[in-house]
């Protein structure tokens, strides 16, 4: 045997003895570690200014001293300034509400006004408050007359472009300084608004 024929012949030995070793092929790479994005953070948005809107409702009414009661839909306007404070929002306004809402054919309540205060969380996009303040009923019949009186409530606002919110309040009112002597009067609405705010 020659010299080459044993190097090969050692070679192929060599190269049988480590076929078992491969047999199991290359080994996977390791993977890279899974991550996972946080979750994404809604916007926070800033209540901080004017705003002015519109509102469609319903309003029911009942009376004591004469006893009447009725009900129809509102509408009206409504203006605000509004300060966010982080986590709290305070802020103040005036609304209107006409209306044609018979007592009994003895009037009508023809508008409610209010000038109040409103208070709530900020909850980013949207914020949840209480309101209260003065009210003023308004009445068809002269021998009624009109009549000083307050209210309070719950509402809701939330963002649904970079400056329109929509939102919806629930309030309750009593009127007890009638013409008419003895007349008293709560009235219970219930609204949704539209407003733009700058």
């Amino acid at each position: 045997m020659t010299m080459k024929k044993a190097l090969l012949l050692s070679a192929g030995l060599a190269a049988l003895s480590t076929a078992p070793a491969l047999a199991g092929g290359f080994a996977e790479p390791a993977q890279p570690p899974v991550t996972i994005a946080p979750a994404p953070v809604a916007p926070s948005a800033n209540w901080t200014g004017f705003s002015v809107g519109g509102q469609l409702g319903y309003g029911d009414v009942s009376t004591s001293g004469p006893s009447l009661g009725g009900n129809d839909y509102t509408y009206g306007l409504r203006a605000y300034y509004d300060y966010d404070f982080g986590n709290f929002i305070l802020g103040g306004g005036l609304q209107y509400d006409n209306t044609g809402i018979d007592l009994g054919g003895v009037t009508t309540l023809d508008s409610v006004t209010r000038l109040g205060l409103r208070a709530g969380v900020d909850l980013g996009q949207n914020w949840v408050y209480g309101t209260a303040g003065l009210a003023q009923a308004r009445t068809s019949n002269p021998a009624v007359g009109d009549s000083n009186g307050w209210f309070a409530g719950a509402g809701y606002e939330v963002f649904v472009a970079s400056n329109v919110t929509f939102g919806a309040e629930l309030l309750y009112h009593e009127f007890d300084s009638f013409d008419l002597p003895g007349l008293e009067a709560n009235a219970t609405t219930a609204s949704l608004s539209v407003n733009f705010r700058f």
